[in-house]
């Protein structure tokens, strides 16, 4: 049962890698999964949790930070520690297979942290403005878009993000809950 879900993963990983291949998205992808891209997009969040909570925003700061600790810890640590899968780019059945569009591919491979990471950003920050109802959707299909970039570009496979976006969300619904069970 387990092979037989790791060959599906492996089809749908050259599905994405091989089999979606076209210029825009071999341009578009390495750049989006590259965290200084995003930095202005914190930058806004943190402005506006500031401008929403004021005096209690350092609460809300803290909870970001020990957030991405807790989710990157786990997901790039212990799981990647735990399970050692080799990344599609590192896999010696898939040499010759995979489309590999980034220079670096050490590490493990499950469970992707940068899905975890943005995942659970997602799901905090659709908390922090709960009063803009288009936030959440926004905010899934970018960690969605970083995750999917991740299998493009050849160093995840489907269920490695696939699994880091259920658990970083779980992360972000579950700090939320905590930190504004305290604020409002």
């Amino acid at each position: 049962m387990l092979q037989q879900l790791l060959d599906l993963d492996r089809r749908f990983f050259i599905a994405i890698n091989n089999g979606l291949a076209n210029p825009v998205l071999d341009f578009l992808t390495p750049y989006l999964r590259t965290q200084e891209i995003w930095y202005p997009l914190y930058a806004v969040f943190l402005f506006f949790i500031i401008k929403e909570y004021g005096k209690q925003s350092w609460k809300i700061i803290l909870a970001i930070i020990l957030l991405l600790v807790v989710s990157d810890q786990f997901s790039a640590n212990l799981v990647k520690g735990t399970f050692m899968r080799l990344r599609p780019c590192a896999e010696p059945s898939l040499q010759g297979i995979t489309r590999h569009l980034i220079e670096r591919c050490a590490g493990y491979s499950f469970m992707s942290a940068h899905a975890t990471n943005h995942f659970a950003l997602a799901m905090f920050f659709s908390f922090c403005f709960q009063k803009q109802k288009w936030l959440l959707p926004t905010m899934l299909f970018w960690a969605f878009a970083i995750s999917f970039s991740q299998v493009y570009v050849g160093v995840h496979y489907p269920l490695d993000v696939i699994a880091g976006g259920c658990t970083g969300a779980l992360f972000g619904v579950a700090f939320s809950r905590y930190v504004f069970k305290y604020i409002r």
